[in-house]
């Protein structure tokens, strides 16, 4: 068996970056928070004293078995510049209805807009509006709609 079942954001506070996602995306929390700690963890991360909080949001138009946003915390974490183009992960995406009123939320919940809104006639598969955003820590999210 072979399954997707989450991707994962380290946030430098996760319950604002938790709440960020269910006000703009609509996303659910599922299962308990997490508060993990302990030999094994150390063991797993290779970080010693490794101590992780945080919880798993249902994304959606998904069904209630995932997959998941898993927005967690260390104590100490390791900053970055995210950008488009760098290598490894470099964006979530979500479809939505209205760009423009999801772009207002995003900058009024904290986040910011990195580009500009584009569209993009792909024929048969229609016509694709996109902007790329970043939530309150500088993760990228794509925003497409799409008239078919």
């Amino acid at each position: 068996m072979m399954k997707y079942v989450h991707t994962n954001l380290i946030a430098k506070d996760w319950r604002k970056l938790s709440d960020f996602y269910k006000t703009v995306f609509g996303c659910k929390p599922i299962g308990p928070q997490r508060d993990l700690r302990g030999q094994w963890l150390g063991d797993m991360t290779g970080i010693k004293d490794a101590h992780i909080e945080g919880e798993h949001l249902l994304l959606p138009g998904v069904s209630d078995n995932g997959p998941t946003l898993e927005i967690f915390s260390y104590p100490e974490i390791i900053d970055s510049d995210k950008a488009v183009n760098a290598c490894g992960f470099a964006h979530i995406a979500f479809e939505v209805d209205d760009i423009e009123n999801i772009m207002n939320l995003v900058a009024q919940e904290g986040g910011s807009v990195l580009g500009q809104v584009v569209s993009n006639d792909y024929g048969d598969f229609g016509i694709g509006t996109f902007v790329y955003v970043k939530d309150p820590e500088g993760n990228l999210i794509e925003l497409q709609r799409w008239e078919r």
